[in-house]
């Protein structure tokens, strides 16, 4: 069922009706992180030495407030809904994939490079900003961006602490610490904005190129352990398939756009490779490809199996069936709709997902076995 928002000054757990909230009965949420987080090994905790070390560079997908720390921006309810109750500078209802994996290792939430207010980096940074791309490459807030303040905190933190400052990182956390990147689907999302077909999988290379670049530049620095996210099925994004003139010859059996996700699976592939190459061209690093497409293609295509329904409907937004999205009344803004229950809902809000979809995707992410090379989950650790 889905409710009109009338009035979005009331925050609590629940759903707006008639300007009221009203709770929620989260039951069908709280099964699925009962039936899928379990399968995040408990050995990931106990055999840590110490606590483990992250730094992420991304974007929307697993920007934890750097964004709203940027520009100052507060998002508006029903954000951060289910678990944070309020509004969390996430896009999304609830906690993200970077969230669960930092609940999985037992440590924090990753702190924003651009909180100001008594920022905490003793487990990492999180350098992922909404919007970011590869390209081009001197636009805050690139990859490339992204890896040059990663460079100056490398510079800097090591020094503080020397003379006295806490909450940073030292000189050897950096060689043991995990370097996460999620990083190419608004490359691909704005090309095709403008470019045919043919176009958009010309300029692949270019992305993934300031991938490589990003990569070296780090390991140059003395990162060794690297893990690489490809890029999801742009083409079964509701935002997508409301805005873009398509046929019926477009779309696949499950209702997507062939074109976005054959583009999306030719940067996946040229992705792979580099992983691989890069594997053979540096000396003691590990670098882990995980297949994020077919994590999330697989539970789009069998949404009915996990508990979900409407696949390729937005729970916030404007519109209603089969899309559920407005480019003018997005998630939060004056007029929106949201569902009774998230947790039935794959997508959040056009473009990003529910906790409820994300915690199934980490936990097949942590499961190893949508990843190469598949390591076990001993390769966190900063004992290694």
């Amino acid at each position: 069922m889905i409710v009109v928002k009338e009035n979005a000054s009331k925050l609590d757990m629940g759903v707006v009706k008639g300007g009221r909230y009203l709770l929620v009965p989260f039951f069908t949420l709280y099964m699925i992180l009962f039936l899928y987080l379990p399968l995040l090994p408990h050995s990931v905790h106990c055999q840590c030495a110490k606590t483990p070390i992250i730094f992420n560079f991304g974007d929307s997908n697993s920007d934890t407030g750097g964004y709203a720390d940027g520009v100052g921006l507060n998002f508006a309810p029903p954000n951060g809904r289910t678990y944070f109750h309020q509004p969390a500078r996430r896009l999304s209802d609830g906690r993200l994939m970077i969230d669960f994996l930092c609940e999985s290792l037992n440590t924090d939430y990753l702190t924003p490079y651009l909180n100001s207010l008594e920022p905490n980096f003793t487990n990492g940074v999180n350098f992922a900003i909404i919007g970011s791309a590869t390209l081009p490459r001197y636009v805050p807030f690139s990859l490339f961006v992204q890896v040059s303040q990663f460079l100056r905190f490398r510079y800097r933190s090591p020094a503080l602490m020397l003379n006295g400052y806490k909450d940073l990182v030292g000189d050897e956390d950096f060689e043991n610490a995990l370097y996460t990147i999620d990083i190419g689907q608004n490359d691909l999302a704005a090309s095709f904005d403008n470019l045919t077909y043919s176009q958009v999988i010309e300029r692949i290379p270019s992305f993934i190129t300031e991938i490589k670049n990003a990569i070296w530049n780090i390991y140059e620095k003395g990162g060794k352990k690297f893990w690489v996210h490809n890029t999801g099925p742009l083409g079964c994004l509701p935002q997508k398939l409301a805005l873009l003139a398509r046929n019926a010859t477009e779309l696949d059996e499950h209702g997507c756009l062939q074109p976005l996700n054959n583009a999306a699976k030719t940067f996946n592939a040229q992705l792979r490779v580099l992983c691989e190459q890069l594997r053979r061209e540096l000396i003691n690093v590990t670098i882990v490809y995980v297949d994020i497409y077919s994590i999330k293609y697989d539970l789009i295509a069998n949404a009915s199996n996990y508990g979900f329904e409407s696949p390729l409907m937005a729970c916030c937004g404007n519109g209603g069936p089969p899309y559920n999205y407005n480019a003018n009344i997005n998630c939060g803004r004056t007029g929106y709709t949201v569902c009774h229950e998230g947790s039935k809902f794959i997508s959040w809000d056009g473009v990003h997902y529910t906790e409820a979809a994300n915690a199934i995707f980490t936990s097949k992410i942590l499961s190893t076995h949508y990843s190469s090379p598949q390591l076990s989950f001993n390769f966190f650790c900063n004992n290694m």
